[in-house]
């Protein structure tokens, strides 16, 4: 499917655009909402808590109590006052509404900005919810509903998240210069003109506004927070000025700080500017970075047992890691055409007839290639002798280069002998690892230490001759590397019966 051209570029036109599209929500959510909408024992404050598992009829119950026009003056700040001006009634038909679809089919850059929604509010809770606790619905829905407006655009253009993080995280260029090119008005603008429209809660704008034209105090403030050894030293500072100490102490500026942790974090633990983040928040909380830190891991941990998705990154991953600073974030590899080009060349060369290989080895290394190019980040072919005794190990990509004195012997392992009695192709994922962990050698498991893995067992005149070990990086597959694996496969597989006819 094509993606959508941008055309917006003024603040008006984006506003006409991102104002009206209503943000698809999955069908179990929705489902989850009819049946609880139906519960008359459910207090609104349940009600509360269970929609914040749909983020987009949380904006949509939220923007229709505070629309224009409504009898009470004041703007509602929580979904629970939002749920009690509206009524049940009113909420179910704003649910209908919605378009529900399989999880699948909503854009996946949609689903991780609400993830890192979701992330953010489960730290403001944890970092301010006990300090502040007369302001807790304001700030639990403030810090969820902060980055509504980044959800209406990249709802629209999903694209839109990749090209951001490779070009402003990785490549380090100007925030201002990318989003200007990208969208011709600056992302903050954006923000704040959208959350003003939508009448969000007032403190997200407040928030936006920060950012956008009031950045001295930040800038100030986050000078000051870098001296984080010593403390009485930055108390000092802030008594000399007492324009930015009444500004720290702003309850607002949690939504602010819960969010920049969240989304800094997205990209890594101990990116400068997530630790900057971490320092100011120590300053104003008045306690140690170290225990800030502390405090961010295990609010992060407790996230992901909550609100992790398949397919998209929680930070609490990185935490499992030996080197938990990494960052899940990659350089874009050789444009899609390119790689697509070179996949297409090797598969003809292995599909070429009569055979275009003079011995095992130029099979081999061509096979290798392909399955490169096919997307596999790790890749170990290895061979059998006529007997199937014996597992020896041909060619290798993106492994230590002792994989190739790696030698496997099936009798010591009964998933190789199933793999060597008829080609087949085995699938390890989360859902299954238990299961085939325990049956996989342990010098293959050490050289993919993963989740996610793809085995499969290549046949000449129906005999097995070779064992193909494959992975993402540890990353899941998607459909598409799936696929073209498999077509992968196909041509080796056909390769090795025109290199056996020639030979004869």
């Amino acid at each position: 499917m094509s993606k959508p051209a941008i055309q917006s570029r003024t603040l008006q036109d984006w506003l006409k655009q991102l104002d009206s599209p209503l943000l698809p929500a999955t069908n179990s959510s929705v489902q989850a909402m009819r049946e609880a909408f139906a519960d008359s024992t459910r207090s609104i404050r349940e009600l509360a808590d269970l929609i914040q598992e749909c983020p987009a009829l949380a904006l949509s119950v939220l923007r229709e109590a505070n629309r224009p026009g409504t009898v009470e003056l004041e703007q509602a700040e929580s979904l629970e006052a939002a749920i009690s001006r509206l009524g049940i009634a009113r909420c179910e038909t704003l649910l209908k509404r919605l378009p529900a679809v399989d999880e699948a089919q909503i854009a996946q850059a949609l689903r991780q900005i609400q993830l890192i929604s979701q992330h953010a509010s489960r730290q403001a809770n944890g970092l301010f919810g006990a300090r502040l606790a007369r302001l807790w619905h304001e700030i639990h829905w403030g810090s969820l509903l902060f980055l509504a407006p980044v959800w209406a655009l990249l709802a629209a253009h999903p694209e839109l998240l990749e090209t951001w993080q490779q070009r402003v995280l990785l490549k380090r260029e100007a925030a201002h210069k990318v989003e200007r090119e990208l969208l011709g008005v600056p992302l903050l603008q954006l923000c704040l003109a959208l959350s003003e429209h939508w009448h969000l809660p007032l403190w997200v704008s407040q928030s936006w506004r920060l950012l956008l034209k009031d950045r001295r105090l930040l800038v100030k403030a986050l000078r000051i927070a870098r001296d984080n050894e010593h403390p009485l030293q930055q108390q000092h500072c802030l008594d000399d000025d007492k324009q930015l100490q009444r500004w720290l102490t702003q309850p607002a500026n949690s939504l602010l700080l819960a969010n920049a942790l969240a989304i800094t974090a997205h990209h890594a633990w101990d990116s400068r500017h997530n630790l900057r983040w971490q320092m100011l928040t120590g300053l104003i909380c008045q306690i140690p970075r170290e225990q800030v830190q502390q405090q961010l891991h295990h609010n992060a941990v407790s996230s992901a047992q909550q609100h992790a998705r398949p397919g998209l990154w929680h930070p609490a991953q990185a935490l499992l890691w030996p080197d938990w600073r990494v960052s899940h974030i990659r350089a874009e590899r050789p444009a899609e055409v390119d790689r697509l080009a070179q996949w297409r060349q090797h598969c003809r060369q292995l599909l070429a007839q009569p055979s275009a290989f003079t011995n095992v080895l130029q099979l081999t290394h061509c096979a290798n290639q392909a399955l490169a190019s096919a997307g596999m980040q790790r890749v170990l072919l290895l061979l059998t002798d006529r007997q199937h005794s014996r597992l020896q190990a041909q060619q290798q990509t993106g492994l230590d280069k002792v994989a190739l004195t790696l030698t496997l012997y099936p009798q010591q392992s009964e998933l190789l002998r199933r793999l060597l009695s008829a080609p087949r192709q085995l699938r390890i994922s989360p859902s299954n690892m238990a299961q085939f962990s325990a049956l996989l050698p342990g010098s293959l498991k050490g050289l993919f230490p993963s989740e996610h893995l793809l085995l499969r067992s290549l046949a000449s005149n129906n005999h097995v001759v070779m064992l193909l070990v494959a992975d993402f990086a540890g990353h899941s597959f998607s459909d598409t590397q799936i696929e073209q694996f498999s077509k992968t496969c196909q041509c080796i597989e056909r390769a090795l019966s025109s290199f056996a006819q020639r030979q004869r």
